[in-house]
């Protein structure tokens, strides 16, 4: 059994992940949340759990004994990261899988942007077991068609799907040990 925690469940990206990841055999989610009462009723078999990142205490006691983090948040992406690196180190929490953004590595970087770059700067300083995505921008397509592109390298496709990325966390939840330690872009090829 993996224990996973999706920090930011009412996100419109995480409703797709939570649906993907409760399709899965092995897995106990628990989503939170800083509003509850946006959780729809399909996730009854998860543990839910009101609070806030920035709520450090709270945030702590959420990620005790999970295997994996899956952070899709937006506002001040440094310091929520920052206070998730700090429990999951003290919780020996060691798998996060965190959602930036397409174009963090151009330059000059968009105002936009910044928070999604330091995310990722954060998270890749931060010893953990980490994957990050850096998608394009999000559809409501019912498809699952993606590229990966590796940190360095031109992003290229196009708009991508929830769903798409929903399929390819819940492929990296199923396996991770797959994607560790990269920073990778995707899109729809």
């Amino acid at each position: 059994m993996k224990n996973v925690l999706i920090v930011g469940a009412t996100g419109s990206l995480a409703k797709f992940v939570v649906d993907a990841l409760q399709k899965l055999d092995d897995i106990h989610l628990t989503l939170l949340a800083r509003n509850i009462s946006n959780i729809t009723k399909e996730t009854t078999s998860a543990k839910i759990v009101q609070g806030d990142v920035m709520d450090y205490t709270n945030l702590k006691d959420a990620v005790e004994g999970q295997d994996i983090v899956y952070v899709n948040l937006a506002g001040n992406l440094e310091a929520m990261t920052k206070n998730i690196v700090k429990a999951m180190n003290e919780a020996k929490a060691k798998r996060i899988i965190a959602i930036s953004s397409i174009g963090i590595y151009e330059t000059p970087l968009k105002s936009v942007l910044v928070p999604y770059r330091k995310l990722a700067d954060v998270i890749e300083a931060s010893g953990l077991d980490f994957t990050i995505l850096r998608p394009d921008w999000f559809t409501n397509s019912n498809e699952v068609n993606y590229t990966l592109t590796e940190k360095g390298t031109p992003e290229k496709g196009s708009a991508i799907s929830r769903k798409s990325i929903a399929a390819f966390v819940a492929t990296l939840v199923q396996n991770p040990e797959l994607h560790k330690n990269e920073n990778l872009g995707i899109s729809k090829p």
